[in-house]
């Protein structure tokens, strides 16, 4: 992998070089199957999903932000000041009522069962009908069919330049271009660090798996399909997933995982709490008493791995969330 990082190092150098331009308005950007277009960059903002939020707090333009929704974890603590002072919604999905109130020159989604043709908030037509445009991050909606199993089903596997992409328009958008390109630049960054922690770490034996929520603790969980984001990171740092379904977040039950056996556990932290499982001391309480999973070589050997359940997802916390698991990997002896 090393070559890769090299790679990737020398293209960051070069990009530094280089300044991006200024919006030239109208603008349209094309999105998720949609055109939208921008007179000016939108003084106005909802979001919709914790990544959307953070992706614009990172950008610099939380202060266009008037009203964010659906929440997995607390903000990120540089973000906690400003955060504080614009209105959240919902905890989860808001109302389409409440949505529009706010008087939204722009919604930006972060997944597509919330704002989408089936959408649980609204359609993107109910939205743009009222001169609303929706923009819909492309980690959700590019090669994924969101109309299959209950968190969609990845057609192509996750591509790390759909999060790029988004930062790249969005700060088209609102015109602040230079910042996305040092944002994508310094997450490019972060990455190839991330890859270059776990060289000679000799991983070809070992596995994974991602267990995110559980409906009811001893119920089949929730865990990461082998397209999705986790797969994503778990590959890129050399790990494999013991999980090969197509859905984003298949249940599985753990007499399967157990026969898995994997090397490594990774378990989401939320500070939600839709679902019993949702609480990480509860995961963890649970691997280590039932039955079944307290003999997992994960479980005996400590291996068990605790990320921010946004890190798990397209997000600028991916990124966080591959530092983490890679310094963990690191200080593992794993079995050759």
């Amino acid at each position: 992998m090393l070559p890769r990082v090299t790679a990737l190092l020398t293209g960051l150098g070069l990009c530094a070089l280089a300044q991006a331009a200024p919006t030239q308005y109208p603008l349209t950007v094309e999105n998720c199957g949609s055109s939208l277009t921008f007179a000016q960059a939108p003084a106005r903002a909802v979001t919709i999903g914790q990544a959307a939020t953070e992706m614009l707090y990172a950008l610099g333009v939380g202060d266009k932000v008037v009203g964010t929704s659906l929440w997995f974890n607390n903000v990120l603590p540089q973000f906690k000041a400003l955060n504080d002072g614009i209105e959240r919604l919902a905890n989860n999905e808001p109302s389409f009522e409440s949505v529009i109130a706010k008087r939204p020159q722009l919604v930006a989604a972060e997944l597509e069962w919330v704002v989408g043709p089936q959408g649980v908030v609204g359609t993107r037509e109910q939205f743009h009908e009222l001169k609303i445009p929706t923009y819909l991050l492309p980690s959700d909606c590019e090669a994924k069919n969101n109309r299959v199993g209950a968190d969609g089903t990845r057609l192509e596997p996750f591509r790390i330049d759909t999060i790029y992409k988004g930062i790249r328009q969005l700060a088209e958008i609102f015109d602040v271009q230079d910042r996305g390109q040092q944002l994508n630049d310094e997450l490019k960054a972060r990455l190839a660090k991330s890859v270059a922690t776990v060289q000679g770490k000799g991983l070809k034996q070992a596995s994974a798996l991602v267990w995110f929520s559980s409906a009811e603790m001893a119920s089949d969980p929730y865990v990461a399909g082998h397209k999705g984001v986790p797969e994503f990171m778990l590959q890129t740092l050399g790990l494999r997933n013991v999980v090969q379904s197509d859905e984003e977040w298949p249940a599985v039950g753990w007499e399967t995982i157990a026969k898995a056996n994997p090397t490594v556990l990774v378990i989401a932290r939320m500070d939600r709490r839709r679902y019993p499982a949702d609480d990480h001391a509860q995961k963890l309480a649970f691997l280590r008493s039932d039955p079944v999973t307290r003999n997992m070589d994960a479980v005996k050997h400590n291996r068990i791995i605790i990320l921010d359940a946004m890190a798990l997802q397209a997000s600028v916390r991916t990124f966080e969330g591959l530092e983490q698991l890679a310094a963990a990997i690191d200080g593992y002896d794993l079995p050759k």
